[in-house]
């Protein structure tokens, strides 16, 4: 998508503020120490790309010398921000494991059993070491902007953005759940917002115009990477979505057909459920959790609902918006080059 290889400095910066979490709570007790760890390992490897978009928009426009330290704590700030929604997240799912290995409710379980506690006194510990961890890096994110190196009117636009991706995102992931728990598929256009609000201002929008921001861009130029960022994650997280029913174990970072096995509602299946024989779909996608063979007839009447080419014709159509937004006056040549950039990055993604 773009170059997320990161320098020297930024890793620096935020293993520093992994550091600072580390020590304050091992200053707290072996048990806090404990979870300053789990804090430290949650937030470790990763892609990347939304410290990368902070730096990358800073870059695109004439960037005053003194934000160049103030770039970096922005950046670890919204990096932080991810981890704290992956930590929030993997407790909303029951999840144990992420990457391979147990994540900070699996290793406070584990920690539970070994101090003796029962299979339900472990999971209270755990889920309460994973909310902690997650409500802290969301504090820490915050306090990075807070205390970043800049003049009190940046400060505020800069607070202002976070504030707005954190209100859209928890907005989006109750929306999700909701979406999840009902037991009646919601209407296609609030499944895509759910989808939109959950991922798409965080990931993209905010780290964009924070780093234009920073980068002295005008008002104007923005407004445009706002309207282009949120586009972009839109097309993201569809994309996403036909990964995750589509997609090979490389591209999805798990066995294939995961969101199918998952019985996930995501666009893609509500895109689905507006053809004519809805029920016998809902019946077949049902079944999907079984194993191979019922994840590749799931993917057929997918196919066959027209869903998936109606959802690879929403992502390049998007696409082409943001492409054209990135020819705008008000944007500097290297701004428009990243918008485009990152846009072929997300088509080079559609399984």
């Amino acid at each position: 998508m773009i170059d997320v290889t990161q320098s020297p400095a930024l890793e620096i910066a935020i293993e520093g503020s992994l550091s600072r979490i580390r020590e304050r709570a091992a200053e707290l007790g072996p048990a806090f120490g404990a979870l300053g760890e789990a804090i430290a390992g949650a937030a470790r490897g990763g892609k990347r790309f939304r410290p990368a978009l902070v730096a990358a928009s800073f870059d695109a426009f004439d960037a005053p010398d003194r934000h160049a330290a103030a770039v970096l704590s922005v950046a670890t700030a919204f990096e932080l921000l991810h981890a704290a929604f992956v930590v929030h997240d993997d407790v909303i799912d029951h999840d144990l494991v992420r990457r391979g290995v147990p994540n900070v409710a699996g290793r406070f379980r584990l920690r539970g059993r070994q101090l003796g506690a029962d299979a339900d006194g472990a999971a209270q510990l755990g889920d309460a070491a994973a909310i902690l961890a997650g409500d802290l890096l969301l504090h820490e994110a915050v306090r990075l902007v807070a205390m970043a190196d800049v003049d009190a009117d940046v400060r505020e636009r800069l607070l202002t953005l976070l504030d707005d991706a954190v209100f859209v995102s928890a907005a989006g992931e109750l929306a999700d759940v909701e979406n999840s728990v009902a037991p009646d598929c919601a209407p296609v256009e609030q499944v895509f917002d759910a989808a939109f609000n959950k991922t798409a201002v965080y990931s993209f929008r905010a780290p964009l115009q924070a780093g234009a921001v920073l980068g002295g861009a005008s008002p104007e130029a923005i407004v445009l990477l706002g309207h282009a960022g949120g586009r972009l994650g839109l097309a993201f997280q569809l994309v996403d979505d036909l990964i995750g029913a589509f997609g090979s174990p490389e591209q999805a970072g798990r066995e294939s057909g995961g969101d199918l096995r998952e019985a996930k509602r995501t666009p893609l299946v509500a895109l689905a459920r507006e053809s004519a024989d809805a029920t016998r779909l809902d019946a077949t996608l049902a079944l999907a959790r079984t194993g191979p063979v019922a994840v590749r007839d799931a993917r057929r009447a997918l196919d066959a609902s027209g869903a998936r080419g109606r959802l690879r014709d929403m992502i390049t159509d998007t696409l082409s918006e943001v492409r054209a937004t990135s020819r705008g006056d008000d944007l500097t040549p290297a701004a428009g080059e990243l918008l485009r950039e990152i846009a072929d990055g997300i088509e080079g993604r559609i399984p």
